[in-house]
């Protein structure tokens, strides 16, 4: 399980929300043997008085949470951290240096997913990458 939350100022998001998205989910599936059908994905936009980072960000400056299940080696994380530098800016034109991207894992046990506890779900995926 992947649930990636992406913060940047409301034009960046409603300029590109699906090429980030798309760069998001294909750095997913790349780095972590991720299936298509499984895109969970948040937009929070902000207006600019809302949104206060360092200048040489740029206006594109974009935060990436991506929170799952733990089990990824440390290769396959550094793997995404990677893919996603590299997708975004081929796909949705964000510039590595405009990017910062933070990877929480907690336990299976620490989830509920449609009704089931996430320690008991059968995923049809793997976690250990």
């Amino acid at each position: 399980m992947a649930q990636v939350t992406i913060y940047a100022r409301r034009h960046c998001i409603e300029t590109r929300r699906a090429a980030i998205s798309d760069a998001v989910h294909g750095a997913v599936m790349a780095a972590l043997a991720y299936p298509a059908e499984k895109r969970f994905h948040r937009f929070i936009a902000f207006d600019g008085e809302d949104f206060i980072y360092p200048e040489d960000r740029g206006e594109n400056y974009t935060i990436i949470e991506i929170s799952m299940f733990d089990g990824r080696s440390e290769s396959a994380k550094r793997d995404l951290i990677e893919e996603l530098f590299a997708r975004l800016e081929a796909e949705a034109g964000i510039a590595p240096h405009s990017v910062e991207i933070t990877i929480t894992e907690t336990p299976r046990v620490n989830w509920g997913i449609r009704g089931v506890n996430g320690a008991d779900l059968a995923l049809g995926y793997k976690v250990d990458v």
